[in-house]
Formats: C-alpha cells, sequence, structure tokens
C-alpha cells in the first residue's frame, strides 16, 4: 500500500469536531497528496485535472479546494471508478432505489478511515459503551450471505459500540428477497421495553414509522424503552419519500410511543460514494468533522455559494484511496451554516438537507466525466 502519511494524519485525529487538534495546513497537504496519489495511481485522472485547468505540480499551493473537480455520485451508477488500490479492494453498493446502484470499492486503508471516524463521533457523544449490553433492532436488511449494501454494512458494523444482547430485524429475509416484518418488529419492542437493557435502533427511518402509525392504528399501548436507549437513523427514506414527516415531528413520536428523549434520537447523513459520516449534534444539525470540508455550489454554474445559500452538496475528504472520490458532489440540496450559530458547543459548519436536487445537471456533467475518464 502506498505511503500517504498526510492524509493518513488527518485521518488518525481523535478530536472529531476540534479544528485546532490537526496541524496548520494539514487537510491541505492531506488533500494535495490524495490528488497526486490518484493522478498517478487512477487511470484518467490527470486528465480530468487537465481538463479543468490543474496539472498535478498545480496541487501543491492549492489551498482553495473548490477548484479541484468533482465527479458527480449519480456519475458512480455509471461506471466502477478504481485506482489500483481498488482492484481487489471490498465491493459496497448503494441501496439503487432508482433502478441504478452505485458501486464503490474501499480498499482496507480507506475502510478503516471511515470506521474510524465513525468510531471517534461515536465517542464523542457518549455511545461507546463496552460495559453496557443492548439489545438491537436494525431497520435494515436482513443479510443473505456476503453484506455487500452499503446501508447493512453500515448497521452491521454500528452494532460493535455495545455488546449485543439481542439482535432483530425489520426488513427480513424471505428467500425470495425481503419483506418488512411490522408486526415482528412491534413485538420486539414490546419484549425489549421489558428486558430492562437499552435499546439501540439502527437504520431507515420510514420503517419506523410505519411502525409507530401501526402501533397507533392497532391501539398498542405505547412503551418505555430503557434509559440510555438511542434512535440514529441513516440511508434516509428512500422509496417512502412521499410519506417523509419533518424529523422533530418523528423524534417527538418517538418520544412519545418508545419513551427514547429527542436529544438521544440522530440522524446520520453518508452515502456509499461518500463514507464520511455526518451526524447530528443533540439540537439536530449535520456539524463538519476535521476530516472533511462541504462545500456548497450554485446547481446554474457551479459556483462556490456562502454560507446561508442553498445550493448542490459537495464534500471533499482525502480519506479514500481506492477511488477518485475525494471531491464528489451529490444529488442533494442544502445550506451550510457557521458552527456558532448552531449552540451545541461545536464549532465546526454544518449544514441542513433541503431535498434532491433535478437529475438534468447532474446527468450532463456525469456524461462529461464519462468522456473524459471513461475511454481512459
Amino acid at each position: 500500500m502506498n505511503h500517504l502519511p498526510f492524509a493518513d494524519a488527518l485521518c488518525a485525529l481523535t478530536e472529531p469536531y476540534c479544528r485546532d487538534s490537526a496541524a496548520a495546513g494539514l487537510f491541505d497537504q492531506a488533500m494535495a497528496e490524495i490528488s497526486r496519489f490518484h493522478c498517478n495511481h487512477t487511470p484518467g485522472y490527470a486528465h480530468w485535472l487537465n481538463a479543468h485547468g490543474l496539472k498535478p505540480q498545480d496541487l501543491d499551493g492549492l489551498e482553495d479546494w473548490s477548484s479541484l473537480p468533482p465527479i458527480f455520485a449519480s456519475f458512480f451508477k455509471q461506471q466502477l471508478l478504481l485506482s489500483s488500490t481498488g482492484a481487489d479492494a471490498l465491493e459496497l453498493t448503494s441501496s439503487g432505489t432508482s433502478g441504478q446502484k452505485s458501486r464503490m470499492r474501499y480498499d482496507e486503508r480507506s475502510l478503516a478511515r471511515a470506521q474510524f471516524m465513525v468510531a471517534q463521533i461515536f465517542r464523542h457523544y457518549g455511545w461507546d459503551t463496552p460495559e453496557t449490553p443492548c439489545n438491537y433492532l436494525l431497520l435494515s436488511y436482513e443479510p443473505e450471505g456476503r453484506v455487500t449494501l452499503g446501508t447493512s454494512f453500515t448497521d452491521q458494523f454500528l452494532c460493535q459500540f455495545a455488546p449485543v444482547n439481542r439482535l432483530v430485524y425489520a426488513l427480513r429475509n424471505t428467500g425470495n428477497g425481503h419483506q418488512f416484518d411490522v408486526f415482528g418488529v412491534i413485538a420486539a419492542l414490546q419484549s425489549f421495553a421489558e428486558e430492562g437493557l437499552p435499546v439501540r435502533i439502527f437504520g431507515f427511518p420510514a420503517f419506523l414509522w410505519q411502525t409507530l402509525q401501526r402501533m397507533q392504528h392497532t391501539g398498542e399501548q405505547d412503551l418505555q424503552l430503557p434509559a440510555g436507549s438511542l434512535a440514529f437513523f441513516g440511508g434516509g427514506w428512500k422509496t417512502q419519500a412521499a410519506q417523509e414527516i419533518p424529523k422533530e415531528q418523528l423524534y417527538a413520536h418517538i418520544h412519545r410511543q418508545l419513551g427514547i428523549e429527542p436529544a438521544r434520537c440522530r440522524d446520520g447523513y453518508g452515502a456509499v460514494e461518500h463514507a464520511v459520516p455526518y451526524i447530528e449534534c443533540a439540537r439536530h444539525h449535520f456539524h463538519v468533522p476535521v476530516y472533511s470540508r462541504v462545500l456548497i455550489r450554485d446547481p446554474m454554474d457551479f459556483s462556490l455559494l456562502p454560507y446561508g445559500q442553498q445550493g448542490l452538496l459537495g464534500f471533499v475528504s482525502p480519506y479514500i484511496s481506492s477511488s477518485p472520490a475525494h471531491a464528489v458532489v451529490m444529488s442533494d440540496l442544502a445550506t451550510l451554516h457557521p458552527g456558532t450559530s448552531c449552540g451545541c458547543g461545536l464549532t465546526t459548519d454544518w449544514f441542513e438537507l433541503n431535498g434532491r436536487a433535478g437529475t438534468t445537471g447532474g446527468r450532463s456533467c456525469a456524461m462529461a466525466a464519462a468522456e473524459l475518464l471513461g475511454s481512459h
């Protein structure tokens, strides 16, 4: 494995929201290092930079990483982009609710970095409790053989921060696909409430919302899950987007029907194309950890937008060596805010999600990337 000391040092920081814990200039050095790595080890990447007016020798003096040409996350649905370290690496896919799935490869270093970041954030919030067994409800797919779906992989990984007493999947493997077992989920929550161990609920929020709705419709009594329980969501509402409700409303129902405090109901933003974790603070804002930077771009001309203006959500992070996904733009619209405007005590910037963008612009940018990367 190639030596990437600056990227390794940045991704090894143990204070995920303390910018002062990083040496001055470390982020810029790490981004230059990983970009040079992809110039040398990812076919077509140097050509991609040249097409945007950048040469590899320009990288060392770069401090404005918005000038590094990003790749649309939607392009990973069309083509597998790999460096030399991605050839035999672990492949994960998105859930592909629109019919197309992103395919990403994570070499050992990249996967370990992403998981280390999650671990530091869990420790920061006091969720790493190796002495406290928990019951788990995973609102995700019951595995069938090797786990390759990104959301299921993540949910299983999250079970390592507290010992598993019992584990129940909401999306049961029928042998012919998966089926949402709403009555099984209700029964599991009822038994968990009686057993007295903290409960950790991970996965897609839509399935918990459907469960809470079914409990109301069938006259089930509200539950009081034990102290220390946690509801942590990821993966969005996917095909249930038409039923999506505001987070505050979901958290209020969880508090009333399951007894979990709103401050212990958290959402996580991440993607198989960008594995850096963005996890809500107690005030439900997605703070940006020291391992990455968020760039908001105007959908019309791709220019950088200031705090408070809505645009396409972009990320730069030097964590990944197996694919040139160190500068990506998502299909989500978002608004960036200064950290001090949150009030939770964290000082790093935070962003709010404003929904999905139209895909036409993304498609045209993806096609431009295809012409430049696909032929090399």
